[in-house]
């Protein structure tokens, strides 16, 4: 009969399914010891009776046996009609006692891994056997039906449920909120084997090498204290189908709780910091590097970064692409810095940085590598070929530059940057910068642009300031004009053809 909206629908039957054991037991014992009838299926079934707790098995239920290696189950009228009936309704009620189907007052069930499968790099078939079919259709028909039925999805959820059944049953704002959440996890599911389905068959009938469609889901991992501003909320998403290593999934071992620009700039000095196969530290503010070098190992590394401005490193954050070690430890010490995230910290670094009670230390699986630039396409158009050094020098600069903002001008000499000019809205400006930031320095060092000069003016600035070599991708129409004032200058000035912009 139809109920009011805050009246509890008591719970007599329950259809248990689950994939996820974990408390099932308890479950089983306390729906019960309230009075639940339970109807179960082939190895839930099984856990239940061992609990010894009664349980009818789905194929009693329906008179016809679980096949196809247990791909059928639970696809049956007597199953479905069960979750399905809309009790408000005297029709539905009418036609389960013509059929002679009992309804369900609550279903429990979870999905086959398929997201730990794939992740755990099984074969193609075996994946394919974890995309599950019966557990979806249950988990959907009772949300569609939430009216009549509650639906549980998780073991977090069975404390407050068997809360419900002995308060005399779920209210429908309960039946409402697990539906959502039930929505939730088979949505989840589907876009995760759409992503897979979608990697391992690639129509390539357009030709484009994009894929048609694209899904990802996130769950919130953290509200974060503010946003970018402070009148500005912000919330931590980690995705939900991607290998974990992420910053999102990083292991905080000290200091206050991370804030959104945080983990901007971690973001920003941890991609710049993974741009190296060397030991690298790179130290960013503002989600722009004051600094990036190279070292023979990552105390070196941060020295040089650390010398390129150690007036906006104060305040910044550092990140390495090899365990911090204590004796960068102990340099960082003497700075102020925001945060350090590394893949690891050898013996003491911790307790080095911890004296610092502020500073936020962060653990996080070594970041992939993107593409490789290699000097073999660079085109030498002025000056004498690079010397050796040079060419090291002008290497770091040109994978340096593409972690600093438009537009990009660094200035780099034994493998660590010098004078960095970004974020103007001309060239020209970017030039001057990086060489008054350089200053004495400039003379010597070689520059990297991240995308072709418009005119000669912005390199003369640089071939005032004494630098040696320039690598830039060229593709301006008067580059003829560039040329000609290096040439005349004698600098060494290679051009790369390819541009990379970091807006």
């Amino acid at each position: 009969m139809p109920t009011p909206d805050d009246a509890r629908l008591p719970v007599k039957r329950a259809l248990v399914s689950v994939y996820d054991k974990t408390g099932l037991d308890d479950l089983a014992r306390a729906l019960d010891e309230a009075g639940v009838a339970l109807v179960s299926t082939g190895s839930t079934a099984g856990r239940i009776a061992d609990a010894g707790v009664p349980v009818t098995k789905v194929e009693d239920l329906t008179g016809f046996p679980e096949c196809l290696d247990g791909r059928v189950k639970t696809l049956h009228p007597k199953v479905h009609a069960g979750i399905l009936a809309d009790r408000r309704l005297e029709t539905h009620r009418a036609q389960l006692e013509e059929l002679g189907i009992e309804p369900f007052d609550l279903v429990v069930s979870n999905l086959y891994p398929f997201t730990d499968t794939v992740m755990s790099g099984a074969s193609p078939d075996e994946c394919i056997e974890q995309i599950d079919i019966g557990g979806p259709s249950m988990v959907r028909a009772a949300a569609k039906n939430h009216p009549s039925v509650a639906i549980v999805t998780s073991p977090a959820q069975y404390d407050d449920v068997l809360a419900a059944v002995r308060d005399g049953g779920t209210t429908l704002a309960q039946r409402q909120r697990l539906a959502a959440e039930a929505f939730v996890h088979t949505a989840t599911y589907d876009v995760h084997v759409a992503s897979w389905m979608g990697n391992v068959v690639t129509d390539t009938s357009e030709g484009s090498g994009f894929p048609a469609w694209v899904g990802a889901t996130w769950d919130k991992a953290a509200v974060l204290r503010y946003g970018e501003n402070p009148h500005q909320r912000a919330a931590l998403y980690t995705a939900g189908f991607a290998p974990e290593g992420g910053l999102a999934q990083a292991t905080q071992l000290h200091g206050k709780e991370m804030s959104y620009n945080n983990y901007v700039d971690a973001d920003a000095a941890r991609r710049a910091a993974y741009d190296f196969d060397e030991p690298a530290v790179a130290i960013i503010k503002h989600a722009n590097p004051c600094g990036i070098a190279v070292g023979a190992d990552v105390a070196e590394a941060h020295r040089k970064a650390h010398a390129c401005d150690p007036v906006s490193a104060f305040g910044g954050v550092i990140a390495t692409n090899v365990p911090v070690s204590v004796a960068m430890a102990e340099q960082v010490a003497e700075i102020f810095t925001e945060v350090v995230v590394a893949p690891g910290y050898e013996d003491g670094a911790v307790e080095v940085l911890a004296k610092k009670k502020n500073i936020r230390l962060i653990e996080c699986a070594p970041a992939a590598r993107g593409g490789i630039e290699t000097r073999s396409s660079w085109t030498l158009v002025t000056g004498d070929p690079a010397t050796e050094d040079q060419l090291a020098d002008l290497a770091f600069a040109w994978r340096a530059c593409r972690a600093v903002k438009s537009n990009a001008i660094l200035l780099a000499s034994d493998r660590a940057s010098v004078g960095v000019g970004m974020g103007q809205v001309n060239r020209v400006d970017s030039c001057r910068l990086a060489v008054e930031r350089a200053g004495e320095r400039a003379a010597g060092s070689v520059a990297a642009s991240d995308a072709f000069f418009p005119f000669a003016d912005g390199p003369q600035i640089l071939v005032d300031a004494g630098v040696s070599a320039i690598v830039q991708p060229g593709g301006s129409v008067r580059d003829q004009e560039v040329v000609d004032a290096l040439k005349a200058a004698g600098v060494t000035m290679y051009l790369t053809g390819t541009r990379h912009f970091f807006h």
